[in-house]
């Protein structure tokens, strides 16, 4: 029996900057997609510049004269971030929509950035603070909406304060949690900061469900060679409509909290179906990890710190955040 159209209405975007990250493939060029057909002038920063420019074209030629433009970013690198941030900066162009959807999952061998950071940590958690540090000023310019891709594995677990870079003992799938748990309780704070200080931005949260995307697959550069017997069985459940989604419908939720005018700052958008795995995507309660704003503030002031970037305070001019003074500590001490 086939299963019912999950779809969202998007407003019109046309005049809007948005910036996306992970926007060439899986869940991402489905937003992507989505965001150029409805007039939004994307901007995709991406680490493979031949990957993007596919994507790219595989946008236009759905979306006939829709303007995508590709910078360069690997959000491993806090000085690519900088690069980025300086870039976007020059144009001037205010930022109106913040995605950040990039990520990498459970490499089965401990990895690093090049700043030494636990990678996951460093990518989808600390990477994705950088940018919005780096392009506060165009956010604030833009009163942007600023959506964040959390996960279902942030829904337990905690920060692992004792050890936040996992040179101990490294568990792939506890480091991927912590990961999207920081980044979900960054997510929650900006939208408090913004509120207490008149920042203008609104931050929430997403998450896809579960649906066959290369977070799992084939990976050499991570270490895996084939793919897990994970995205095996999801791609099978997929395929018959049963518990996931697709990566269509995955991105339906990023799609609403970012897009959608009844979305609202510190809340979390996912499926409504079971468990949250699929099915169109609603508000939900906020995972139990995420909802301490002593551990959001803590982590708040961590990834300042590691990631080397300040944002105004309630002491400060109220001027735009900028990078720390000073590069990044190289293998820093959880």
């Amino acid at each position: 029996m086939p299963r019912t159209p999950l779809d969202i209405t998007v407003p019109d975007l046309t005049g809007r900057r948005a910036v996306l990250t992970g926007g060439s493939d899986g869940i991402g060029l489905g937003i992507a997609q989505r965001l150029a057909a409805a007039g939004a002038e994307l901007v995709l920063p991406v680490r493979n510049r031949g990957k993007g420019q596919a994507a790219a074209a595989e946008i236009r030629a759905a979306a006939p004269g829709a303007s995508v433009l590709l910078h360069d970013l690997d959000l491993s690198s806090l000085e690519s971030i900088a690069g980025l941030g300086e870039t976007l900066r020059a144009e001037g162009a205010p930022i109106h929509l913040l995605v950040n959807n990039a990520g990498v999952m459970t490499p089965p061998q401990r990895q690093t950035t090049e700043d030494g950071f636990e990678l996951q940590l460093g990518t989808n958690h600390l990477g994705h603070v950088a940018l919005v540090a780096h392009l506060l000023p165009l956010l604030r310019a833009g009163r942007a909406r600023v959506t964040s891709q959390v996960s279902v594995a942030a829904a337990r677990g905690g920060m692992n304060w004792d050890d936040l870079n996992w040179e101990r003992s490294y568990n792939g799938m506890r480091a991927y949690r912590q990961s999207k748990i920081a980044f979900g309780l960054f997510g929650i704070e900006l939208d408090r900061r913004s509120r207490a200080l008149g920042w203008g931005i609104t931050s929430n949260l997403s998450h896809p469900g579960v649906a066959p995307t290369s977070l799992l697959s084939a990976r050499p550069e991570l270490g895996r060679d084939t793919d897990t017997a994970g995205v095996r069985l999801i791609r099978a459940l997929s395929a018959r409509g049963l518990l996931t989604g697709t990566a269509t419908t995955a991105g339906l939720p990023a799609l609403m909290a970012a897009t959608s005018p009844d979305a609202e700052g510190g809340l979390l958008y996912g499926p409504r179906g079971f468990q949250h795995l699929a099915g169109p995507p609603a508000e939900q309660a906020l995972y139990k990890p995420l909802r301490d704003p002593e551990e959001a503030q803590r982590v708040w002031l961590a990834s300042e710190k590691l990631a080397a970037v300040t944002f105004p305070g309630p002491d400060g001019d109220g001027s735009p955040g900028a990078p720390a003074a000073g590069p990044a500590r190289r293998h820093p001490a959880a």
